[in-house]
């Protein structure tokens, strides 16, 4: 106890000394850099694969600031990346099927990372055996609820997966902006858990009623004034959310197009037209209907634009990437922000299908002093080992 109050004092003095000196120099620079000394500083330092996807057992100790994997397709650079997204979430970035995550001919898998975080060394553990609930350790110890976990360890992946969130439906996109409100507000992901138990519920009892021709409006209350409470917080943490991310977002790609393109984000939503209530009474009969609920905030989305047109349909290869990079650069700076500390940062074969000058901007951008540890996946060796040189940070290239 004793020695850490003398190193808190240590570093204490030293950022007021820095700052005084840095001062004299540059104001602005100066507020940069003491806002970075004082983020938690947390870096992932050996990583233990056990039977995970296509790995029998592998161990990896990375660099502080960049690591590379490189090797032909099918090699499994994507499955180390999933492993260390897996320790932060608990679950693959790529199959939620947790069961198709064990290798194929084994009975379990063990993924195990130690991390060095506020000054003290973290063990996470996630396990799994077949036919079995997956198990979370932190430190030898089991969580009993996993959203307990949940932000602990922040982290931003980018990967070619992410273009379903242009090309597939709203669900995919809820999820996004409910991932990055969760990582940093536990009340949030509390409140999304209960709203969708309560949804099932309720649309189950629709059923019931359907299949038992039965009806009973006062049962179906219990479950609206639920459903308003929870629903009406959710949708104005969103509203806030996306007020507040849509600039971070905007300026992020016009770094990466070199303010080429305008771009833009909208949050739609039903309860923008009317309370959750007066929707839930307008809906009854088609909810009777069909058998579910059909309005509420299971219904938002978000809509992807590119000038005045959605980047679905008028956006480039070049520009659906450079917007999902730009998206997730700006979930980066807003974790880091709820959090206090530098996410680790993932970037899955990321430099495909982009020009060679998109590549240059997002590599200066990730070398910026707000970023910490990288890791990268890559097909092209002689490309990452470029890119990373480029930067003048240490590194380290694992080829597979």
């Amino acid at each position: 106890m004793g020695k850490n109050i003398i190193l808190f004092h240590k570093k204490y003095y030293f950022i007021c000394y820095f700052s005084i000196i840095c001062n004299l120099i540059n104001q602005e620079r100066t507020s940069r850099l003491v806002q970075n000394i004082l983020l938690l500083q947390m870096r992932l330092k050996t990583i233990n694969l056990i039977n995970y996807k296509n790995f029998e057992h592998q161990s990896f100790e990375f660099n502080q600031k960049v690591n590379c994997f490189v090797g032909p397709n099918g090699i499994g650079k994507t499955n180390v990346l999933d492993a260390i997204y897996h320790l932060s979430f608990g679950k693959s970035y790529f199959n939620p099927i947790s069961s198709q995550n064990i290798k194929h001919g084994a009975d379990f898998f063990v993924v195990d990372g130690r991390y060095f975080k506020n000054d003290k060394e973290e063990k996470i553990v996630v396990s799994l055996k077949r036919g079995e609930k997956k198990v979370i350790k932190r430190n030898a110890k089991a969580y009993e609820r996993f959203s307990d976990h949940i932000g602990f360890l922040p982290l931003v992946i980018i990967s070619p997966a992410d273009r379903d969130l242009i090309t597939e439906g709203s669900d995919l996109r809820r999820k996004f902006i409910d991932g990055v409100i969760s990582q940093g507000n536990k009340s949030y992901l509390e409140h999304l858990i209960k709203y969708n138990r309560v949804l099932v519920q309720r649309n189950a009892l629709l059923k019931h009623f359907a299949s038992s021709r039965t009806f009973d409006l006062d049962t179906i209350q219990l479950y609206n004034d639920q459903l308003i409470e929870l629903g009406t917080q959710i949708h104005l943490k969103r509203q806030a959310f996306t007020e507040i991310f849509t600039p971070i977002f905007m300026k992020q790609y016009e770094s990466i197009s070199n303010y080429n393109e305008m771009v833009s984000l909208k949050y739609k939503s039903q309860l923008a037209e009317q309370p959750l209530e007066g929707l839930l009474k307008e809906s009854m009969n088609k909810d009777r209907a069909l058998q579910y609920t059909t309005v509420g905030i299971h219904k938002d989305d978000i809509e992807f634009q590119i000038g005045d047109y959605p980047i679905k349909k008028f956006g480039s290869q070049g520009q659906q990437k450079s917007f999902l990079i730009a998206l997730k650069l700006a979930q980066f700076e807003v974790l880091k922000t709820q959090s206090g500390s530098t996410p680790l940062l993932l970037l899955d074969d990321i430099f495909d299908k982009l020009d060679a000058d998109r590549v240059s901007r997002i590599i200066k951008m990730v070398n910026d002093a707000n970023f910490g540890q990288l890791f990268i996946s890559d097909t092209h060796a002689e490309r990452t080992k470029k890119a990373v040189q480029s930067v003048h940070e240490s590194y380290e290239i694992f080829q597979l």
